[in-house]
């Protein structure tokens, strides 16, 4: 897609979405039960695309129905690991043949640049290639003593409530459906509100990859209806959430009334640990991308960057000149590196940040306000803050968008003690060519997750989650089987059994 050609080809993406998208239940594509729907606009133009069923309880106890007869009675669950990773490779198939309608659909409708839409389109196919994989390799224990023999055996939990959210959807949903489906339950997918245009392909692609009718469902609507319905819905025992971490104590606080399975990846504010004697160039690079890539919309961010003293004066000047070099505009543009947020909303959410971090001193080096070729739209210039404190609202809150603080530190432990000090424990980066004080470092910060002298690379077999105010549960490889899975053991005797004789005379 070019610069000149960008208008007409927009025209003709808008013409191609779907005025209304609708629940899809049993198979079927349906309304809400009581008829509601939510208008959906796109981070651009602000204007109206579509309107989107609002699901409630009536309509996620259709589909949770749905889910359950196609768990117990239908031949989902007992497949054979062959067939069923057939029809998740038919599915990464179907993915890959709509790729760049899928990255199109997600740059119009979150704002994110398309170069890094059409990635994360590839990734979505990967995340159903790799867990076909799995589905062959998922292994059963066995225990043998001189007097019996254990063997355990994996079934899947049955109906799974999935609840997806806004940044880069389709890739998130996928990365939790395929393991969901490899280890046999069925779902149920409650996208976000603010960008349900990729999921409205799901139902196609499961269809066109043969996935027997009920075992997918779709209820969109907004949390406090469907989510919430969902989560307390008695007949779905497991759910996996990735969203925003006062969300999450909601969530699990429903859950506990039936004791339900919980993998919740939430909220992040991800410190880059910069020492002296860095590859300083990567470390750069590494620190630009992971902030601002996504339009800053991600958990993994790298938020907090923390440079030692020496090092420091030299390394905000070289941020902030990268930073005001980023290119933004037009998300559909190929040359965009930094597009739209995602909602009015939440761009007001993100400038009430910038004025707190200018009200409690921290000095704005460059970015903070609308960049002046953009007269309308969700856009944000690349921000960066020096000089912040700890007790600042910017070090210490998720502000979800184009926005890093840089701070200094004087010492290992200094370091250790500022990426330590948030709530939050998703992620870290280091960058340190003494492998020794790397090494001693990871394992000191709290993070589910640490990358040392390298971005935010992950290989699907690896656990993923956080710790503290970050979540709970780990998904990824093997992680994510034993999430939908129950095990069980039987034991078997091997020769006569001689038990007590209680009450025997």
């Amino acid at each position: 897609m070019t610069a000149v050609a960008g208008p007409a080809i927009k025209q003709q993406l808008v013409d191609s979405l779907p005025s209304a998208i609708r629940h899809y239940i049993d198979g079927e594509h349906v309304d809400s039960v009581d008829g509601a729907t939510i208008a959906v606009t796109d981070p651009v133009g602000h204007e109206q695309y579509c309107t989107l069923a609002a699901g409630g309880s009536a309509d996620i106890s259709k589909a949770v129905a749905a889910a359950r007869r196609a768990f117990v009675d239908g031949p989902w669950a007992g497949l054979s690991a062959r067939r069923r990773s057939n029809t998740l490779n038919a599915i990464a198939n179907a993915i890959e043949s709509r790729a760049d309608t899928l990255a199109e659909f997600e740059t119009f409708d979150t704002g994110l640049p398309i170069s890094q839409a059409h990635g994360l389109a590839a990734r979505a196919a990967e995340n159903f290639r790799y867990f076909a994989e799995v589905c062959g390799s998922i292994h059963e224990d066995s225990f043998r003593s001189p007097a019996q023999i254990g063997y355990s055996i994996r079934r899947p939990k049955g109906v799974a409530g999935l609840i997806t959210p806004w940044n880069v959807p389709f890739m998130l949903a996928t990365w939790k459906l395929a393991p969901c489906l490899a280890a046999g339950c069925t779902v149920v997918l409650k996208p976000a509100e603010l960008s349900p245009l990729t999921a409205s392909l799901l139902p196609e692609i499961m269809e066109e990859a043969g996935v027997p009718q009920g075992v997918f469902n779709i209820v969109h609507g907004i949390g406090e209806d469907a989510g919430a319905a969902l989560v307390s819905h008695p007949d779905v025992p497991v759910i996996s959430f990735t969203g925003e971490t006062t969300t999450g104590k909601i969530i699990m606080r429903s859950a506990a009334e039936h004791l339900k399975g919980l993998s919740m990846e939430l909220g992040g504010k991800s410190p880059v640990v910069v020492f002296a004697d860095a590859d300083v160039p990567a470390a750069l690079d590494s620190a630009l991308f992971g902030v601002f890539s996504l339009n800053g919309e991600r958990c993994t961010a790298g938020s907090r960057v923390l440079v030692e003293r020496s090092l420091y004066d030299e390394f905000v000047t070289m941020l902030g000149q990268r930073a005001a070099k980023i290119r933004i505009g037009d998300p559909s543009d190929p040359a965009t590196q930094l597009g739209a947020l995602i909602s009015t909303e939440h761009y007001a959410r993100v400038m009430s940040y910038i004025d707190s971090g200018i009200e409690e001193g921290a000095r704005l080096v460059t970015g903070g306000t609308r960049p002046p070729h953009l007269e309308t739209g969700n856009y944000l210039a690349a921000t960066v803050f020096a000089d912040v404190r700890p007790d600042m609202r910017i070090f210490q809150e998720e502000i979800f968008g184009p926005v890093v603080c840089v701070t200094p530190f004087d010492d290992e432990g200094d370091a250790i003690r500022l990426a330590n000090d948030t709530r939050y424990g998703l992620a870290a980066y280091i960058w340190t060519n003494d492998l020794r004080r790397g090494h001693r470092v990871a394992h000191r910060i709290d993070a589910g997750m640490l990358w040392l002298n390298s971005h935010n690379v992950r290989d699907l077999r690896t656990p993923f989650g956080g710790v503290k105010a970050s979540g709970l549960g780990r998904e990824g490889g093997q992680h994510s089987v034993d999430f939908y899975t129950e095990t069980s053991i039987v034991h078997v005797a091997l020769g006569d059994t001689h038990v007590p004789r209680f009450g025997a005379e």
